[in-house]
């Protein structure tokens, strides 16, 4: 049975972890690579206050969807910190992941190692009907790690920004995989 101190099993190379406060500094550094915010800020740092609001509101999140929210991980050699991975309910029977890593961490096959697993996890403990991902259409790294995640391109579209930022004129895609399509790739 799945508690509210559930995190998702290792992987080869992977340790995952909830979200502590003691976090924050950590993730106001991954927050500050402009590289790593590019697709999501324009490369504009998130500030410390607001790391520490979304922290706080994760560490929250844990108390009301047992077993989904975000977590941060590591490398089980070291304990280096890799980035955080997330798996949450979008409505019924969807669930939506997420993931930042550190740039040094990037071309390695952790993003994709971190969420093959949760997208397992969503299937087999959670009996998902559908998981899926957006991002930048521009953001080719992202969409790579999505479809060898086993995620298959869904559609693209377009948003409404009050602030746009490089890339968005090409629009955003979301890549989703079935309950049917996955138990086929077993």
């Amino acid at each position: 049975m799945i508690d509210e101190h559930w995190v998702p099993a290792p992987t080869e190379r992977l340790r995952f972890r909830r979200f502590t406060m003691d976090d924050v500094d950590t993730l106001v550094d991954l927050d500050s690579d402009p590289e790593v915010m590019r697709y999501l800020t324009g490369g504009v740092p998130t500030p410390r206050d607001r790391v520490e609001e979304k922290t706080r509101g994760h560490i929250a999140k844990y108390e009301r969807f047992t077993g989904l929210g975000r977590w941060m991980a590591e490398l089980r050699e070291g304990g280096a910190f890799v980035g955080w991975f997330a798996l949450s309910p979008t409505g019924e029977g969807e669930f939506g992941l997420g993931y930042r890593l550190r740039r040094e961490h990037w071309g390695s096959g952790l993003a994709t190692e971190g969420t093959r697993a949760l997208v397992d996890i969503a299937f087999m403990a959670f009996g998902a009907q559908r998981v899926w991902a957006e991002t930048m259409a521009v953001n080719n790294r992202s969409r790579r790690v999505m479809e060898k995640s086993g995620l298959r391109f869904e559609r693209g579209f377009h948003l409404e920004w009050g602030d746009p930022i490089d890339g968005v004129e090409h629009g955003e895609v979301e890549y989703a995989l079935t309950r049917a399509e996955w138990l086929g790739g077993k």
